[in-house]
Formats: structure tokens, C-alpha cells, sequence
């Protein structure tokens, strides 16, 4: 063979060589970039269900100046006042003593909700005699949802800020009763909260937040800042200069009820129907290797770790050293004919 010949041999081989090793790189990078949208997307997937809640929140906007259930603000910006239904006046008026009992209902995320994923289920508080008087006291009942049951279900906004407002931020979270009239010695007290009803055990009492002697402040998380009933007071006593107080016993959903509804609806409470089909639908993954692909190959994939399917992925997305090889045997035989 000539040298212009061998030359030309040794060129081609070079650029063959050049070809597998690109090809090589590419196949692996591609590899790579897969596996990582896969992991980017199953952690999306992960938030997203992470802020599942039970019942959205009911996002229901505190009336304004000239609105039929605005009432008053006071001139030094310290309060903003809302009608509400259950706000009653003592006869006999016995002194400038008032109040406010209330309970917020809370979504897993901390959001006010009117109980719509709770039907059925009531909120109890007893009053005392000091509030016998009041048509909606002795003692106090919230039934869920309040949506179907009162006129102004949620009357008050009692938690977070606003720039715009002196108390609250801008939404009604709040059940509430309110009392005016009171001896300015007298004492008013409440109870535990008790639940009964449909869903009473999908209901937790997260504690109580009890404000006295002074305007609510409504900078106060209804999850983070609830107390105990021992240590929120259980009631407090009027004093001068100190003749108003407000307590608000929070409520949270669970999450149970709305599992368990699913759960009914698709087993009908049948535990060997449910265990058999979990034993179906493991089988009929393992039969579909193919269809690793889908949504729920890729999820028992993640979730079991298996083998088989790993194997699989590496022999599709990566050349493996089979290239490899051959790159390095044609150069050689570059080398060879180069030296002839």
C-alpha cells in the first residue's frame, strides 16, 4: 500500500473514531439529563400534594365604609368594628362591661374555612350564668358548616394585619358572639371546646387566645400563638379603665375526613377487597416492564427501588463500553498503518 494510501486510511479511521466518541458523549449526556427531569418533576409532584388541604379557605372579604355590615372605626384608628347578628345588648344595662367569644374553624394550612368538609359536626362552648341573658350564649354552638346555619356566618376579622386597617388583614376569619351591657366588675367565662357530630374526630382543638382589658390585637397567628385553656384563662374580670376582653378558641381539620371518604367510597369499607386490590395492581406492574414509562411505572419504580428496571434504563440511555472499545481498536490500527 502506498503511502498517500495509507494516509487515507489512517484519516477515515480517525474520523470513524471521532464519530463513535461523540456518539458516545451525546448518548450519556442525554442519559444524564433524563434521569434529572424525571427527579425535577416527581419533586414538583411532592409540593404540590404536600398543600393539600381539605376544604379551600373562604376568602370572604371585611366590609367597607358605606357596606350594610360595616359599622364603626374608632377616630384614633385602634379598632374597626362589624355588624354582626349576635351581637346583643344587656337589659337591664348594667355598665359599659363587653366582650366577644369566638371560634375560627382553620384548614391544614392555617386557612379560616366555613366547614363545608365537615357537615353535621357542632362546636360547643358553655357561657356561665353571666351570660344567660344572651339568645346565643349558655351556652354557645357553632354547627358546621356555618354557611348553612347562619345569617353572617363569619362575622369577624380577628387575625393577621393590614397597612389599611387597624385590626386585621382584610378577611373574615371568625364565628363569634358579642356582649355589651356588663357590670365593669363583672367576670366572664367559657369553657373547653366541645365537639360532637359527624365529624367531630376529624376536628382538632388547636388551644385558645384570649386578649382582655384593652382593643384586640390582631397581630396573632391562630395556629402559632393559641394556648392551652389553662394558660389562655378560661375568662377574665373587668376592671377600670379595662372593661372590654375578647377570647377565640381555634379549631383545625385533620385531613382525616376527607380520607376518609375516599377511603369508603372505594372500598366500601371492605378490608379483603382493598387488600386484593393492591395485590392486582402490584401485579399487574410487574407484568407491564415495557411501560416503565408511564406515571405509575415511574413512581413504583421510585418508591421500590427495583433492579430490573435500572438495568433497563442504563442499557437504553447509556452506550456502554461496547463503543468504547471499538474507538480504541481502530485507533490502533491507525497507529499500525501509520508506521507501515
Amino acid at each position: 500500500m502506498s503511502r498517500d494510501s495509507r494516509l487515507l486510511a489512517v484519516g477515515a479511521l480517525v474520523v470513524l473514531a471521532g464519530v463513535l466518541a461523540t456518539a458516545f458523549l451525546v448518548g450519556g449526556t442525554a442519559a444524564v439529563g433524563t434521569d434529572d427531569a424525571s427527579t425535577g418533576d416527581e419533586f414538583e409532584t411532592n409540593a404540590a400534594s404536600s398543600t393539600t388541604v381539605s376544604e379551600p379557605a373562604a376568602e370572604v372579604p371585611v366590609p367597607e365604609p358605606g357596606d350594610e355590615y360595616y359599622e364603626a372605626a374608632a377616630p384614633d384608628g385602634s379598632w374597626i368594628s362589624y355588624i354582626n347578628p349576635r351581637d346583643e345588648y344587656r337589659s337591664p344595662y348594667l355598665g359599659d362591661g363587653s366582650g366577644k367569644i369566638c371560634v375560627t374553624l382553620v384548614n391544614e394550612a392555617g386557612d379560616p374555612v366555613v366547614g363545608e368538609s365537615v357537615p353535621n359536626t357542632t362546636a360547643t362552648i358553655s357561657t356561665g350564668e353571666e351570660l344567660e341573658w344572651h339568645p346565643d350564649a349558655d351556652p354557645m354552638t357553632v354547627e358546621y358548616p356555618v354557611t348553612d346555619n347562619y345569617d353572617r356566618p363569619l362575622d369577624a376579622d380577628q387575625f393577621g394585619t393590614s397597612a389599611e386597617l387597624p385590626q386585621g388583614d382584610g378577611y373574615m376569619d371568625s364565628h363569634c358572639i358579642e356582649m355589651h351591657g356588663q357590670p365593669e366588675d363583672g367576670t366572664i367565662e367559657y369553657g373547653e371546646v366541645e365537639l360532637t357530630g359527624e365529624h367531630a374526630d376529624d376536628i382538632e382543638v388547636v388551644g385558645y387566645i384570649q386578649q382582655a382589658h384593652e382593643a384586640w390585637d390582631s397581630d396573632v397567628d391562630p395556629i402559632e400563638d393559641a394556648e392551652s385553656y389553662e394558660d389562655a384563662g378560661g375568662g377574665w374580670t373587668y376592671k377600670t379603665d379595662g372593661s372590654h376582653g375578647q377570647a377565640v378558641a381555634v379549631l383545625q381539620l385533620t385531613g382525616e375526613a376527607g380520607e376518609s371518604k375516599d377511603g369508603n367510597e372505594s372500598t366500601d369499607g371492605d378490608d379483603e377487597t382493598s387488600e386484593s386490590d393492591g395485590a392486582d395492581e402490584i401485579d399487574a406492574n410487574g407484568s407491564n416492564g415495557d411501560d416503565s414509562g408511564s406515571d405509575d411505572g415511574a413512581t413504583n419504580d421510585s418508591e421500590n427501588d427495583t433492579g430490573s428496571n435500572d438495568d433497563g434504563d442504563d442499557a437504553d440511555g447509556l452506550p456502554g463500553f461496547g463503543t468504547a472499545v471499538a474507538v480504541i481498536a481502530l485507533a490502533a490500527v491507525a497507529v499500525g498503518l501509520s508506521r507501515r
